[in-house]
């Protein structure tokens, strides 16, 4: 009798375990879509923000983004940008997706 529980207890939780799989849910990739898709402002942004989610742009060179603003008015293009001493074609095209006027 004792065996007959064991082996009756096993096969019900043997069951059990694909139902207990398929019913946790995968996370959803859209949080991350949303973040790759997030743009940053370049006439409303401080050098903090440009600084963290810019590729290739420290803090340096967030801050001449800013002075350049400042001194030339809001950017009219995003090809601007070029004009800012240290941002290049490169810097500039990895982060053309990010930006916004």
């Amino acid at each position: 009798m004792k065996r007959l529980i064991q082996a009756l207890l096993c096969s019900t939780l043997l069951g059990l375990t694909p139902a207990l799989v398929l019913a946790e849910e995968p996370a959803p990739a859209v949080a991350n879509t949303q973040q790759q898709t997030q743009t940053i402002n370049l006439n409303q942004a401080d050098a903090e923000t440009l600084a963290k989610h810019l590729s290739g742009i420290g803090m340096a060179k967030a801050q001449a983004i800013i002075a350049y603003r400042e001194a030339n008015g809001p950017f009219e293009h995003i090809d601007e940008l070029l004009e800012v001493k240290g941002i290049g074609n490169a810097t500039l095209e990895k982060n053309r997706d990010k930006l916004s006027l």
